[in-house]
């Protein structure tokens, strides 16, 4: 295995169901995850449910209760989503697990034995909705008057005693972070908004509660329980072994590491800032980078259930097909910037990109191989390449061997997903210009040329693409006889493709991909 390569999701709160931004960011961070398994990595992917805090305690009240109960009952949702949206994740963690709560505390004294946290009076604006305590020149006033939070949600006056965290005693040392790993933060402008607000100053921050006993304990501090943030954090070092398994540690935890994690933009401050300061104060590795993405809009509209429009991924996903959802959220958004989606959008580009431009491509040649060669595997006579056929190869290996895994490395599922598109296209061009179903009767010989050009270009196309649209990828390559082992970025150029001509592979009659999809009349007007 190669380098070990370590990525992470943002733990969601489960006092809701998922909606389709939880779904987003699973998706991509698995896209990133496959891709670099691709590449021959020893990857650790972990996802999960953050159960701790006054939001999930006030919820069970409400519903009458024990929390656990609830956290139960809503962390099957989250794990139900990843499992049918194909994510690929190695750990789904719970913070209401043991384990966890083993590695909260060992951060919590560790920070502690380097004198960092001391016990005092928390007086200040607390959001019971964004387990985020805030200072006064941070907040807005809403229309009635409230304060708001930067989040625009209400804050209170909290008053209780608390543990505090030195934060800012981390100040420099972040800042000389930032200075000395520019891609620390990305994009550029979420490590704008961070290096604005650290320059600023920062207090010390309230790491506990009293007000209720729904967390972590803190160790030797009866009545108390971690604040949600410093247990909610730690969750990427219990997947990794922390405190017990140095040996893990050292291998997806370790300084110098290759760890990723993809949040939303909206929790960037905890990541990017309190996150760091932690496992300095710990005297733990830090992550390599924070990548805060933007969000999903209903049809340009943020989502609220007061608006009625929060989406629900698994029906979409029913609905369209769950390879079809990955693709358009991952090509129609650039990731790191907010993103407008609707069911019309997701037809059309799911009909025109995979139905219409790769999974015609793919069906038309193979259908023609299996009818008039009989599925055996069409061969280029000696000296007979041409100079278009040479271009589409080199224009085909360019973008799947290097333009889409590049970008995917750059975390830029967009920019991949368009060079993969312009491959797929060259292709379409290609056999339209060299017509193989009219050279069936005047030239045999070059009809089966052209054919075994577009197998191994159908098949690059398909072995790149595998990280956004996984289960068809592989059906495709299935059906093609390209076994798991060359389905890699190193082996993408072959030599499968002459391994099956002298293996006797016979294609069978191919099966369409993608089918194209409609939508109800109600939904829009000739989108289908």
């Amino acid at each position: 295995m190669g380098k070990p390569y370590t990525i992470t999701t943002a733990i969601s709160y489960p006092n809701g169901r998922p909606h389709i931004g939880h779904a987003y960011e699973a998706i991509a961070t698995d896209a990133f995850a496959r891709f670099q398994r691709m590449m021959g990595r020893d990857v650790f992917f972990q996802t999960g449910t953050d159960e701790h805090g006054l939001k999930m305690a006030q919820a069970a009240r409400g519903r009458g209760v024990e929390p656990i109960v609830l956290a139960d009952e809503m962390s099957s949702y989250f794990k139900d989503m990843d499992d049918r949206l194909n994510i690929s994740y190695d750990r789904f963690i719970r913070t209401s697990e043991a384990e966890h709560h083993r590695a909260s505390q060992a951060i919590w004294q560790a920070m502690a034995d380097n004198g960092d946290l001391y016990l005092d009076r928390y007086e200040g604006w607390y959001s019971i909705r964004d387990e985020a305590f805030y200072d006064e020149k941070e907040l807005t006033e809403g229309e009635k008057g409230e304060k708001l939070s930067p989040q625009g949600t209400p804050v209170e006056w909290n008053v209780e005693e608390s543990w505090f965290f030195r934060l800012s005693r981390y100040q420099e040392p972040l800042l000389r972070l930032y200075a000395e790993n520019p891609d620390f933060i990305q994009p550029e402008s979420r490590r704008n908004e961070v290096l604005r607000f650290v320059e600023g100053g920062l207090s010390d921050l309230s790491v506990s509660r009293t007000s209720f006993d729904w967390g972590v304990k803190v160790p030797g501090s009866d009545g108390h329980v971690m604040y949600v943030w410093v247990d909610a954090l730690t969750n990427y070092l219990t997947g990794c072994g922390y405190p017990d398994d140095g040996e893990r540690m050292a291998r997806y935890w370790a300084e110098g590491g290759d760890i990723t994690h993809i949040i939303g933009k909206d929790i960037v401050r905890f990541h990017a800032i309190y996150w760091p300061a932690f496992l300095m104060s710990a005297k733990l590795p830090l992550p390599r980078r924070v990548f805060g993405h933007g969000f999903l809009l209903n049809r340009g509209e943020k989502m609220s259930k007061s608006l009625g429009n929060v989406a629900d991924p698994l029906e979409l996903a029913e609905r369209f097909g769950v390879d079809q959802l990955r693709y358009f959220l991952l090509s129609e958004v650039t990731f790191g910037n907010d993103g407008s989606y609707s069911p019309e959008a997701i037809v059309m580009k799911a009909n025109s990109d995979l139905a219409n431009s790769f999974g015609n491509l793919a069906q038309r040649t193979l259908s023609f191989i299996a009818k008039n060669l009989h599925g055996a595997m069409p061969k280029i006579a000696d000296g007979a390449e041409t100079e278009e056929d040479k271009a589409l190869r080199d224009e085909v290996l360019a973008a799947c061997a290097r333009a889409v895994p590049d970008a995917l490395d750059a975390l830029a599922p967009s920019v991949a997903i368009e060079a993969w598109l312009r491959a797929v296209f060259a292709c379409n061009a290609y056999i339209d210009a060299q017509a193989p179903w009219a050279l069936r009767k005047t030239d045999p010989v070059r009809m089966e040329s052209v054919l075994a050009v577009l197998y191994e270009a159908i098949g690059m196309l398909a072995i790149a693409i595998r990280p956004v649209i996984p289960a068809s990828a592989d059906a495709l390559l299935d059906q093609m006889g390209i076994g798991g082992d060359d389905r890699t970025y190193d082996r993408i150029a072959g030599p499968w493709y002459k391994q099956l001509q002298e293996g006797g592979f016979t294609l069978s009659t191919p099966r369409p991909l993608f089918p194209r999809l409609d939508l109800p009349a109600d939904e829009g007007e000739g989108v289908a």
